[in-house]
């Protein structure tokens, strides 16, 4: 069985997760919160809502393979299939009534993410990518993602959720980047990912990432010619510190100054 098989069951799980969503946003929710120290890492009903039913749709008809999901936890990580889930990723913007979210699908095949999709309901927009190729679906239309040529970072737009997320050190060494950049801009969760992917802007850089942050996004940013790897230049789905770039140039400029 081919990832191909695979595309339009992904098209489903992305239907039935946004069909549960969207009657939650910009309503009176009820928050919890995950975190057990001072952090504020806010879920839903909606993020717990979404995941439960793609979770029925694979179990439903792939009994086989495992899932990793950020509210339900793993089942059957050793499988040869995963998928790897996050219902609302960007869930802070989620609780304001901002759009800047996404449902994150990824389909691991023996470790490796083969394929990705980022969902938005709201606005109506798919991103997908298998690696080789990436993807836009949504109100103007279907077309391929191609990342932009940067020469440098003196050249480039940056993004990152919040430095407010990294600890002290990789702060100091962020900060590096940003003095370099042209603009670095902050927000943007999952979109980031994708509109470096639609050639909108040239470089992210995270930390503190879980798997399902990035799983999805990986085959999307690669699909469309652009790379992502951890600080260290290693495979990136594992989550950790993360930079994605439009241009290898950017990429490699990027990880000497946050390794200096």
């Amino acid at each position: 069985m081919t990832v191909i098989d695979f595309k339009a069951f992904i098209g489903r799980l992305a239907t039935a997760s946004g069909e549960t969503i969207l009657p939650f946003f910009r309503t009176s929710l009820s928050i919890d919160n995950k975190s057990s120290s001072h952090d504020f890492d806010p879920v839903t009903e909606a993020d717990r809502a979404a995941e439960a039913v793609m979770r029925r749709l694979i179990k439903a008809n792939f009994p086989q393979h495992g899932i990793v999901g950020e509210e339900f936890g793993s089942e059957r990580e050793d499988a040869e299939y995963v998928w790897v889930l996050d219902p609302i990723d960007g869930t802070k913007s989620f609780i304001a009534g901002f759009p800047i979210w996404g449902t994150l699908i990824a389909l691991l095949h023996k470790g490796t993410p083969v394929y990705g999709m980022m969902h938005q309901p709201y606005i109506g927009e798919r991103f997908s990518g298998d690696n080789g190729m990436a993807s836009y679906t949504g109100p103007t239309g279907v077309r391929r993602l191609t990342v932009r040529r940067c020469a440098s970072l003196k050249d480039a737009t940056s993004y990152t959720t919040s430095p407010l997320l990294m600890n002290a050190a990789d702060r100091a060494q962020f900060a590096k980047v940003e003095a370099e950049v042209k603009l670095t801009r902050y927000g943007g969760d999952c979109y980031s990912y994708c509109m470096l992917a639609a050639g909108h802007l040239d470089l992210v850089v995270e930390t503190e990432l879980k798997p399902y942050d990035i799983a999805a996004l990986i085959p999307i940013v690669n699909g469309a010619g652009g790379i992502v790897t951890d600080w260290d230049g290693k495979p990136a789905q594992s989550g950790g510190r993360i930079v994605a770039a439009g241009d290898p140039r950017v990429h490699e400029e990027a990880l000497k100054l946050l390794n200096s």
